[in-house]
């Protein structure tokens, strides 16, 4: 950090890989947030290559010159039969609107609030959304988080880049709802979050060191700790959260947009996912599965090392029950935890949807481009405290400074440009020329048990 904010460039670090071994082994109690103990092993995902590649009787695509359709949706996906459609004359004509689905770019930017990081660091991420979509025609959508939104962007035209999420909390949404008469565009679509995969089955923290004025302004509440409990009270079976909260979300914009849940993966996750695809109001609109391997550096040790699910069996055990009842793709699975961990997000990101997913979320990756101190090997560990030194995590405008914001957007947008041009020189190979959802077949194993765990082919 000295290096970072040195005036004279003078000062240059020389790394030591062994000094946080002392650190942590000098410390009692609870070591370190952020990370995992458990990654040091190969990952599942490193196990799988891409081993189907059109040659001669099935051409390859050239990938500078192809076009690629790189869309993914958000929102239900009626099955042909379920169609709201009816024949008059030669004119086929909607008998009522079916429901709303966004394509949008198989990238999101996951959850993180106005609160969990500096109004710099936020203002970075929707910069960086909104010069990707109005340039160069890339459709990512970021998510608010809980906690609401600042009211210039809610009445501004960049809400519609926006997922709104409410969690257990429900923090700022009375504000959002006082707004929607007065909003200039829609957003993208509402993220109902159930659970996320830092710390499954257990609620949110924001430390009374980052509820600023502003904070307490959107969310309106006083200067004190926040707490949102590990569930939403009132809300105890999925049928119940179907009733209740998509039916009053959809009808207060209008039945115009997507609500998707998002739940911690577990063993859970498919008896999750059969329940919504059997809703009969065919409102849900998505179902977010966030594994073990994602978090910052704002959990606990305990439950980072201890409690979630890998995201790739998750997902593919979700997508095969989907297709076990012809179900597939009519609710979007997005994918999340750990996505370019090891440096290959666009790989990360092909392999899963051949596994299932529509599409992927990235957010640790997010402050990790802005300049976050820590990587993969080590954390900084206190997001939690308030006292972020690269000015991400905080809301002491001191800090918050120390943040560039136009350098941090470009970094994000230069992330996402590389990452569209390495998934196009994936799909070129396969000859594929929109997503591989479900391809399995592009896929082979290294490992004999991770082949047959998710029944693909094992090469040796």
């Amino acid at each position: 950090m000295c290096e970072k904010i040195c005036p004279n460039h003078a000062i240059r670090p020389r790394a030591n890989e062994h000094a946080r071994i002392h650190i942590l082994n000098a410390m009692h109690g609870p070591a370190k947030r952020g990370g995992r103990s458990i990654l040091h092993n190969q990952r599942t995902l490193d196990a799988l290559v891409v081993g189907r590649i059109s040659q001669m009787t099935d051409p390859a695509l050239d990938s500078e010159r192809h076009t690629f359709d790189l869309k993914a949706p958000l929102g239900r996906v009626l099955a042909p039969d379920k169609l709201p459609l009816a024949c008059q004359g030669a004119h086929l004509k909607l008998t009522q609107s079916p429901p709303p689905v966004r394509w949008i770019y198989p990238l999101l930017f996951s959850d993180m609030s106005i609160g969990a990081l500096s109004t710099r660091a936020w203002e970075a991420v929707a910069l960086a959304v909104a010069y990707l979509n109005e340039v160069h025609a890339i459709p990512v959508r970021m998510s608010s988080g809980e906690g609401g939104m600042p009211q210039k962007l809610l009445f501004g035209k960049a809400l519609k880049y926006t997922i709104l999420q409410i969690a257990s909390g429900h923090f700022g949404w009375d504000r959002i709802i006082r707004a929607i008469p007065m909003m200039q565009e829609l957003p993208a679509a509402v993220l109902i979050k159930i659970g996320q995969g830092a710390k499954p089955g257990d609620g949110g923290l924001l430390p009374e060191s980052k509820v600023g004025p502003h904070i307490q302004a959107i969310r309106g509440v006083p200067r004190t700790t926040l707490h949102s409990p590990p569930n939403h009270q009132g809300l105890y079976s999925i049928e119940e959260a179907v009733q209740k909260m998509h039916l009053s979300l959809h009808a207060a914009f209008g039945f115009r947009v997507p609500v998707a849940i998002k739940c911690a993966a577990s063993s859970t996750s498919v008896a999750v996912y059969n329940n919504l695809l059997r809703d009969p109001y065919n409102i849900c609109g998505g179902f977010f599965l966030d594994g073990l391997q994602g978090a910052t550096g704002a959990a606990n040790a305990i439950s980072l090392d201890h409690t979630g699910h890998p995201i790739v069996s998750a997902i593919r055990a979700c997508y095969r029950a989907a297709v076990d009842q012809g179900l597939q793709g009519q609710i979007p699975l997005w994918a999340g935890g750990g996505i370019g961990m090891t440096g290959q997000a666009a790989a990360d990101a092909f392999k899963l949807i051949c596994l299932g997913a529509n599409g992927v979320f990235i957010g640790k990756l997010l402050i990790q481009l802005m300049g976050c101190v820590g990587d993969e090997r080590g954390r900084c560990g206190i997001c939690n405290t308030g006292q972020c030194p690269a000015g991400i995590c905080t809301q002491d405008r001191r800090l918050m400074m120390r943040l560039d914001i136009d350098r941090a957007a470009q970094a994000i947008v230069d992330f996402v440009l590389t990452f569209d041009t390495e998934m196009k020189k994936l799909l070129s190979p396969v000859g594929n020329s929109s997503l591989p959802v479900g391809r399995s077949d592009a896929l082979v194993s290294l490992d004999p048990s991770i082949a047959k765990t998710l029944g693909i082919a094992y090469a040796c």
